[in-house]
């Protein structure tokens, strides 16, 4: 007899409420094992695998791809022990999950959930609205009048020779039709002899649905905002009105360190590691930090204190195709140049692929964006929230500078660090 177990979406990350199924990677009929990733999703912090608890075959998807689920609810069912056929072609009797009942539960234990059975789309009935005609519906004859009150004929315009009324309105009452997208050959005239009036011009414009957006690309795009982007904007908007944000900036004189960075680059000992100026910028930031501790602080509002960090968690902002993301190197400030270099070369790598863990999303304590790589100069980054600073590194770019009162071509860039004023004012963000 087959035993069918479910498989509910989990809390991949830090007390998450939700997530987006992006791909299915088995479908029914599948056989599964445990340990076996079984589909992709993605949750307000990051894309992850989900491996399947279970050895047996999968029979219903609760999900499509692109639905969002919440934790705990189902979103795939195993059987655990699919059917026996004897020698003799008998099939033993199963239990069976179908796409409009509710499955019996395999045993007692397990958590009752409210179910979405069966996969695909729930259907519906799809109901076609009457398409509107530009020309307006011919009205019955009105009964002959007495010639002297009898209205004068509206004039007749002859189109691919059909003959269709002419639409009456003075020229303002055109160009006010024109700027709100009226068609005149919709609107009832109620002026004499059916002369289209501003004021019916007018009400049809407050009926007119809202035409669409049209440019030379064709019609405008609507992208839903969630996981990735959806969690990085809350945090942005209760970052940027929750800490009162200062940015300095400095130009710096990077020769020095652009020659430091090509003898690293040729030596053996970084063989096979890309070596880029973002890694010195981090080491400097690293030990700024050892020397004025209190930049790697948070504010704790609720007990009034500022928490000073023992360790640095290195964040280190990264652009992916579902949003920007700040993953961070666990205690940064114990590694040495080379394994700073693995560990940033690690996590771009993961960011890219859009594999980074809830893990490496949480607890930074102190960040750096390179704007630096799209040819920016400079910028005002906003904290990550519960951090205390953020240091936006430029491009370098040659540039003139004065060295022992004479100008001489120097690899210069900007820096800028924003902080939390409550936490770091203007001399020791300085």
């Amino acid at each position: 007899m087959s035993v069918l177990k479910q498989f509910s979406f989990p809390d991949v990350g830090e007390g998450l409420t939700e997530g987006e199924i992006l791909k299915w990677l088995v479908k029914p009929g599948d056989e599964v094992t445990d340990g076996q990733l079984i589909v992709e999703v993605e949750t307000a912090k990051a894309a992850v695998e989900l491996p399947c608890p279970f050895d047996g075959v999968v029979t219903a998807l609760h999900a499509e791809e692109g639905a969002t689920v919440d934790v705990g609810a189902p979103i795939l069912t195993v059987d655990v022990e699919p059917i026996d056929v004897e020698p003799s072609g008998a099939v033993t009797p199963q239990r069976s999950l179908t796409s409009d009942l509710v499955p019996e539960q395999p045993a007692a234990e397990e958590e009752k959930h409210s179910v979405l059975v069966g996969s695909g789309v729930k259907p519906s009935r799809t109901v076609r609205r009457a398409r509107r005609t530009s020309t307006p519906a011919v009205k019955p004859a009105p009964a002959k009048a007495p010639a002297a009150t009898k209205p004068a004929p509206a004039p007749v315009a002859a189109t691919n020779g059909v003959a269709q009324p002419t639409v009456l309105a003075t020229p303002p009452v055109r160009r006010l039709a024109k700027d709100h997208g009226i068609d005149l050959g919709t609107v009832t005239g109620t002026g004499p002899n059916g002369t289209i009036t501003r004021a019916d011009v007018e009400a049809a414009a407050e009926i007119q649905p809202e035409p669409s957006v049209t440019g030379v690309s064709g019609v405008e795009e609507r992208i839903p905002v969630k996981g990735v982007r959806r969690q990085t904007a809350q945090a942005m908007v209760t970052s940027a009105f929750t800490a009162p944000h200062v940015t300095e900036f400095l130009a710096v004189d990077m020769t020095s360190t652009m020659e430091l960075r090509d003898r690293v680059a040729a030596s053996r000992q970084f063989d096979g590691v890309k070596v880029s100026p973002l890694l010195f910028v981090a080491k400097a930031l690293l030990l700024a930090v050892r020397r004025h501790p209190m930049v790697n602080s948070t504010w704790d509002e609720e007990n009034q204190e500022i928490i000073v960090k023992p360790y640095v968690n290195l964040g280190i902002a990264a652009a992916t195709d579902r949003g920007l993301i700040v993953p961070n190197i666990k205690n940064a400030e114990s590694l040495s140049l080379r394994g700073l270099a693995d560990a940033l070369a690690d996590l771009v790598s993961t960011a890219r692929a859009g594999k980074t863990p809830p893990a490496d999303l949480a607890r930074g304590t102190i960040s750096i964006t390179n704007v630096g790589v799209y040819g920016v100069d400079t910028g005002t980054p906003i904290l990550p929230p519960g951090e205390s600073a953020i240091l936006a590194f430029g491009a370098v770019k040659p540039t003139p500078w004065v060295v022992d009162g004479e100008i001489v071509p120097r690899q210069v860039c900007q820096l800028a660090l924003s902080f939390d004023h409550r936490i770091i004012d203007g001399r020791l963000g300085s």
